[in-house]
């Protein structure tokens, strides 16, 4: 303030230093009302705050009141109806007791009726006394009856335990058949190994060991070039000279082994791999060593052989004795074998 003064006395009026301090004044006074306007701000706020927690309160209250005022108006109406019903027991009471009181006035009358009712309900009584009796009769009878069907239970049950002991003696025996008839077959076998041994000797005795006719394990093995031309099945003179001799062997074998060794000559007849070509006589291999078996059979029974020692198989190219991978073993391939088996 001095210093404007000073500079008033120096020079011309300055004003910029009152405006300064009239402006500071003013924003003092803003910021001293913005502060009162804040704090009642808080204060007014914290107030509103207090009163809904007031107004929630007393909702709450209204609420609770509210179901109370509905809960009286139940028991209100739970009351009336209440007080409907016993109006209405009592008045039905009040017409009950006046029936009563007509039915004593007329029990003169109805003594006579209820004492003809109850000797019905007695009549009825010792009937229902004589039923039950019956029934208690019947069911001494149907005791009487179990206890029967229970000794023949007891009965069958020891019958079952003596039939087990007799079934337990029969597997007894029948395993001891069992072992019997392997011993006998056995046997069986083994006679007729050595028949077929025999009848192998003399086979290679009579057929001289020719190449083409050889034994291969149990079997007797005829190359088939030896008895058929190519792709047939009639038997050729050579063939027939060779299974004549057969023949004769099984002939002589037949009346030597015993009758109850049941034996048969299995002729299985054996071909290559190569394809039966179309337009020929058989449509495959399958066919063409049925056949040939079937031929040699037939020549054998011509011969003289039992029919019901021989049996005649075919099985195509497929029991092969090598892999058939050149003419040689195709050759040794188509075959037709014999074996003596049982039946």
């Amino acid at each position: 303030m001095a210093l404007a003064r000073t500079r008033r006395r120096t020079g011309g009026v300055d004003y910029w230093p009152g405006f300064v301090d009239a402006l500071s004044t003013l924003l003092l006074a803003i910021m001293f009302l913005l502060s009162v306007f804040v704090l009642a701000q808080f204060l007014l706020s914290r107030e509103i705050s207090g009163q809904d927690q007031v107004l929630n309160r007393l909702n709450a209250q209204i609420n609770e009141l509210t179901q109370l005022l509905a809960l009286e108006r139940s028991d209100r109406q739970d009351a009336e109806d209440q007080l409907l019903g016993l109006r209405a027991s009592l008045a039905e009471a009040e017409d009950e007791r006046s029936r009563l009181q007509q039915l004593l006035d007329a029990g003169a009358g109805a003594g006579e009726a209820a004492r003809e009712r109850i000797g019905e309900l007695t009549g009825e009584l010792e009937e229902e006394r004589v039923a039950s009796q019956r029934a208690l009769s019947q069911v001494e009878l149907l005791n009487q009856q179990i206890a029967a069907l229970r000794s023949q239970i007891a009965a069958l049950e020891g019958a079952l335990e003596v039939s087990e002991d007799r079934d337990a003696e029969a597997q007894a025996k029948i395993a001891d058949l069992g072992r019997r008839l392997n011993v006998a077959l056995a046997q069986r076998v083994q006679e007729l190994n050595r028949y077929r041994s025999d009848f192998f000797g003399r086979l290679r005795d009579i057929l001289s060991d020719r190449e083409n006719i050889r034994i291969v394990g149990d079997r007797f093995v005829f190359q088939s070039e030896v008895l058929f031309s190519s792709g047939q099945v009639e038997i050729n003179e050579a063939g027939e000279e060779e299974l004549a001799k057969l023949a004769d062997a099984l002939i002589d074998l037949e009346q030597e082994i015993p009758e109850e060794i049941s034996w048969v000559l299995r002729v299985d007849g054996h071909t290559d791999d190569v394809p039966i070509s179309s337009g020929r006589r058989f449509a495959d291999n399958w066919e063409l060593s049925s056949a040939r078996s079937t031929s040699v059979v037939k020549f054998l029974i011509e011969e003289g052989v039992p029919p019901n020692r021989l049996v005649a198989a075919g099985f195509g190219e497929f029991q092969p004795l090598e892999p058939n991978t050149d003419d040689e073993a195709r050759a040794r391939n188509r075959r037709i074998e014999l074996k003596l088996t049982e039946r």
